[in-house]
């Protein structure tokens, strides 16, 4: 019971960071100095959304307020998307990802948002009526529970999201579940390279900042198999140190953790993880 408790706190606290995040604009995260914003607050910018993997051109295609630069990679660099499939997004936040996949997979395709905080997912549903997206569906929702049927998903993204949850295997039996045989997962998330400090652990500000909940890598690449994934490969991105420094400033995070792209598949299908299928 009192991890169930907990982990019921971890989320209630993440949720609220999100809201604020959400309800005060894209040009603020809402956090505060010392965690994700860094020093009175990171400003949205081309140089931070460069620094995570999105092109000026495929930012310029967005819904005003979509990109809200909360993300530590660009899985879409790794998704291989292709028009017809079903694309999941865990944590879609303001909707950035949920509208390049859009493109990608067209009007005979579908994509489907989840996001367990309200404010967010009425923020993407506004930043939607925006443009021409009807294969875009955004959904109230816990990554752990995901609001989707069985076998119904192609491909499952997500951005910088997981390490919030404080039950990840029950997130990749979810994921398992959604997932049509042969789909794949296309994952940008911090991972730890590192032993992370108790007073980073135990901050509830650095869990929202991506950092707390951060799980080492070879030990995420061994849950994922654990939960029946194969295919797997946590690649570090060392690219991302400039990133995670500016999330807080002076504090060595970029020693303790880093951005990696994250790909493994459901067994039983002809799919692969990206244009090489995972093969080094």
């Amino acid at each position: 019971m009192k991890l169930d408790i907990q982990a019921d706190k971890i989320r209630q606290s993440v949720r609220d960071s999100y809201s604020t995040v959400a309800v005060k604009g894209d040009s603020d995260c809402g956090c505060g100095p010392n965690t994700c914003c860094g020093d009175g607050g990171l400003q949205l910018t081309a140089e931070m959304s460069s620094l995570m993997g999105y092109s000026e051109e495929d930012l310029a295609k967005l819904p005003e307020g979509a990109n809200m630069g909360l993300g530590c990679g660009n899985p879409q660099a790794i998704a291989d998307l292709k028009p017809g499939e079903t694309v999941l997004d865990l944590g879609a936040g303001g909707g950035v990802d949920c509208f390049l996949a859009a493109l990608k997979v067209g009007r005979e395709g579908a994509v489907i948002g989840v996001d367990m905080t309200p404010e967010m997912v009425s923020k993407s549903r506004r930043n939607k009526e925006q443009g021409d997206y009807p294969m875009v569906d955004f959904r109230l929702g816990e990554i752990e529970h995901l609001p989707v049927a069985d076998a119904t998903v192609d491909v499952i993204l997500s951005n910088c999201v997981i390490n919030l949850s404080p039950d990840k295997a029950q997130v990749f039996r979810e994921a398992l579940r959604v997932l049509k045989p042969g789909g794949r997962l296309a994952i940008s998330d911090v991972v730890a390279t590192a032993e992370i400090p108790d007073e980073i652990r135990e901050n509830s500000q650095m869990y929202s900042a991506c950092v707390s909940g951060a799980m080492h890598m070879n030990e995420l690449g061994e849950l994922l198999e654990a939960s029946g994934f194969e295919q797997v490969r946590v690649i570090p991105k060392q690219s991302s140190e400039k990133l995670i420094k500016q999330w807080a400033p002076g504090m060595g995070l970029e020693d303790i953790v880093t951005s990696a792209t994250i790909q493994a598949v459901k067994p039983g299908g002809q799919g692969c993880c990206g244009p090489d299928c995972c093969q080094d």
